[in-house]
């Protein structure tokens, strides 16, 4: 069991700060390869809608049906996976869309925001713009970092509660997590860069809002390992599957699609699909 939790522990740290590798591409790519990112938003999609639906669920009702009867416990997974979808769409809506991380944004058109953008279209740089312009980017540009941090909390819940019940399933989920998080630290760090001025500081503060999955992991073990039942782990795990339908279906997919590779983005969740299914069928 402590093995385990360390593992899990460790893909939940893995996939949230890989808004880091999205910050670093944010900084030095010139143009953004729309191809790769289509598909592979596309891919982590269907992995976990896939994982969701055919393990995630089953297994939550499954758990509960051990103390309870194969009725209640199949309405009460039901009820428990609207409840994750519920949970994850109310945090959504807290966030103005504007500021939302998950909103596709090419490389290209966020640095027209840096200070190199700037000067080639003859617009003053971050670090020239008046006291209080400056006030107002740095305030838009932190509230974009506070909202990745609290977007990422429940997705940081879910990659552990699946790693800590079953290992495979965890990697899984947290390479998709991961690749969902890069477009989100180059949404995040290049606004953060054109407030502050500081490519240092852009960098750290998307690499750090990352933390909030990890965090959430954490937060969610001490409070629910006192009593983790197998009627509570079946709750938590069926909303563990809904935040992760919700995420693909509202993020994943739709940004994938932003892109404009609509094509690539449906081949990348088809090939999702396959990937998870093979990978469980092997371990049968």
């Amino acid at each position: 069991m402590d093995d385990h939790v360390l593992l899990a522990f460790g893909l939940t740290l893995f996939a949230g700060l890989s808004t880091g590798i999205g910050s670093a591409i944010g900084f030095f790519a010139r143009k953004t390869n729309t191809r790769f990112l289509s598909a592979a938003l596309g891919f982590s999609a269907g992995v976990m809608i896939y994982v969701s639906f055919t393990e995630i669920l089953t297994k939550a009702v499954a758990s509960i049906a051990t103390v309870r009867d194969p009725s209640t416990a199949a309405w009460l997974g039901t009820g428990g996976f609207f409840a994750g979808i519920l949970l994850i769409a109310v945090i959504d809506r807290l966030i103005p869309s504007y500021e939302n991380p998950h909103e596709a944004r090419p490389v290209e058109q966020l640095r027209e925001c840096s200070p190199e953008g700037a000067a080639a279209a003859g617009m003053p740089s971050p670090a020239a713009a008046a006291p209080g312009r400056e006030k107002r980017l740095l305030r838009m540009g932190m509230f974009s970092a506070l909202a990745i941090g609290i977007h990422n909390f429940p997705e940081g819940l879910a990659t552990f509660a699946a790693a800590l019940n079953d290992p495979a399933i965890g990697i899984s989920i947290a390479v998709a997590i991961a690749i969902h998080n890069i477009p989100e630290g180059i949404a995040v760090s290049v606004p953060i860069y054109y407030a502050t001025g500081s490519r240092k500081k852009a960098f750290w503060l998307s690499f750090l809002s990352g933390l909030s999955e990890p965090l959430g992991a954490l937060i969610g073990f001490l409070i629910l390992r006192a009593f983790f039942t197998p009627l509570v782990f079946g709750l938590v795990f069926a909303g563990v599957g809904g935040i992760m339908v919700f995420i693909s279906l509202d993020e994943l997919f739709p940004t994938a699609r932003e892109y404009g590779q609509g094509h690539l983005a449906i081949y990348g969740l088809v090939a999702g699909m396959a990937v998870m299914a093979v990978s469980l069928l092997l371990f049968l």
